[in-house]
């Protein structure tokens, strides 16, 4: 047994279990390529002022959970705990803004790092894929990421999750809600830290997740009421727009997202299958994020799903992803001769795009075809000597167990008939 193990709170993805993760990828970035989004990928650390400035100082991402080490430069330097401030920064650093084709829309596909308390479903290192539309303001592009967030988990064919939705208004609004909810939170009995986050971001109270602070909450004022005449608007069309295209969703005024950068259309999509970590990933509009870490308006909306708890999701519900097989064509040479007459055969299917593997180690018989088994291959090639003084290969279907010799020259012809 190795004397090293895995860091605490990290996991290792391995076969054949890290084919279920590679299809949950998959299926919600699909969506996104066929809508416009073009991949892009950071850096796994970024300076740790792009973090503090951009997700907040108050948040406890950037307080407790983050990852800083600095360089043998000097340099002060965070593990990405989240990605949407990389994303902007690269689109400003490669001037992507600038090309005269906004908005910007990537995704991305990457691993995330936070210092939290490990349980099922929250991990110090852990998958998203997120999607980002850079650069417009406008409500169809909020609904768009909604909408594509939805048919990718339906795809998967997820059922039992929830999308909650809310507005947390602008920079016009939302400083009069800042304040009648300042006031309400200095009348309850709070201790210190909560009262001194109440002072620098009020709205992050409101996603306190302990019991005794939520009850005192029942009362607090709600953002929906001070939402000015635009922002009323603007949540309105978002409503109606994923509403025309079927998307089911919860209004929640007490929603709040954990990051300081949200403004305007903020969601969250849960599932009651997964205990206290229900949240399975989320977003909405950060128009003010760029001026923050320094560059020029340009109003944004966004979204992250974990991996991970889409995979817990997926088994929560029972849902059996429908994964082809690694392997179509398991090849079992006996003898010197029959080995390299095979393996210049399995080179030349995968060069011809058929899935092959090859019996390494001089195993027997007997034991070959127990790893043929395991392999999930569709056809078995078994050459022995024997059939190497006829010329022919015996080719053995491992669905229905029929086995018949065909000719070593049309090894490869034969199986791409076969597998279509």
């Amino acid at each position: 047994m190795s004397t090293f193990k895995a860091p605490k709170g990290t996991y290792d993805l391995l076969p054949p279990d890290s084919a279920k993760f590679l299809a949950v990828r998959e299926a919600i970035a699909a969506p996104l390529r066929n809508s416009g989004y073009g991949y892009i990928e950071t850096p796994g650390f970024e300076n740790v002022e792009l973090f503090a400035r951009g997700v907040g100082e108050s948040t406890d991402i950037v307080t407790k959970e983050m990852y800083v080490f600095e360089t043998k430069g000097g340099d002060r330097l965070a593990l990405r705990p989240e990605t949407t401030a990389p994303v902007l920064r690269a689109v400003l650093e490669a001037n992507l803004h600038k090309a005269g084709n906004l908005p910007v829309k990537v995704w991305y596909s990457g691993s995330q790092y936070r210092y939290e308390r490990p349980q099922k479903g929250r991990y110090r290192h852990f998958s998203q894929v997120g999607a980002e539309a850079i650069g417009a303001e406008d409500p169809a592009l909020d609904a768009e990421l909604i909408i594509l967030a939805d048919q990718s988990y339906r795809a998967l064919g997820l059922r039992d999750f929830r999308i909650l939705l809310n507005s947390l208004g602008d920079k016009e609004c939302r400083p009069v809600y800042r304040a009648a909810l300042q006031d309400f939170l200095r009348g309850l009995d709070l201790d210190e830290d909560t009262l001194r986050r109440a002072e620098i971001n009020p709205l992050r109270v409101l996603d306190d997740k302990r019991p005794d602070v939520q009850k005192q909450l029942t009362d607090a004022p709600l953002l929906r009421d001070y939402l000015c005449d635009a922002c009323k608007a603007y949540h309105e069309e978002v409503r109606e727009l994923i509403t025309a295209a079927g998307v089911v969703f919860e209004d929640d005024p007490k929603l709040v997202r954990g990051l300081d950068y949200y403004t305007r259309t903020t969601f969250e999509f849960v599932h009651d299958g997964l205990g206290s970590q229900s949240a399975v990933g989320g977003g909405g509009r950060y128009d003010g994020l760029s001026e923050m870490i320094g560059g020029p308006s340009l109003p944004s909306v966004g979204w992250a799903l974990g991996v991970d708890r889409t995979v817990l999701a997926l088994e929560a519900e029972g849902i059996e992803l429908d994964i082809p097989s690694a392997t179509s064509v398991f090849a079992v040479p006996l003898g010197e001769e029959a080995r390299r007459i095979l393996f210049a055969k399995v080179t030349e299917l995968r060069k011809n795009g058929v899935a092959a593997d090859f019996s390494y180690g001089g195993k027997g018989l007997k034991a070959a075809m127990k790893a043929a088994n395991r392999s999930g291959a569709r056809y078995t090639l078994v050459l022995g000597e024997r059939d190497l003084a006829e010329g022919v290969v015996q080719l053995k279907d491992m669905e229905s167990g029929e086995q018949s010799a065909i000719g070593v020259n049309e090894i490869v012809a034969e199986l791409e008939s076969r597998l279509g």
